[in-house]
């Protein structure tokens, strides 16, 4: 039963850096420019939103115009967050296999 044991120490082992990853993945802010800078997002690696900013000229533009500029920039925003989250989440379990579950 030594190999149970050892398999609780390890699986955590992972959930206590993965928990710890994951603050620091909501407290990461990452800054997305869109539009030629028209559009900037601040955006955790988590996913949570923070911010959107407006190129006070885009505003002259025609609705649909900003519209698609605006969905296009948090389309970039949410992809961005989430492969940082990703990356840095893979890093976090590598090397940490607990057989039948990974």
């Amino acid at each position: 039963m030594a190999g149970v044991g050892k398999l609780l120490k390890q699986a955590q082992k992972m959930q206590r850096k993965i928990e710890s990853l994951q603050t620091e993945l909501a407290e990461r802010e990452l800054e997305i420019s869109s539009g030629g800078d028209a559009v900037k997002i601040k955006i955790t690696a988590s996913g949570e939103f923070l911010s959107i900013v407006l190129d006070p000229d885009l505003l002259k533009e025609e609705r649909s115009l900003i519209e698609e500029t605006v969905l296009q920039a948090v389309k970039e925003a949410s992809t961005q967050a989430k492969a940082v989250h990703e990356e840095e989440m893979g890093k976090a379990t590598e090397g940490m296999s607990l057989p039948g579950l990974m």
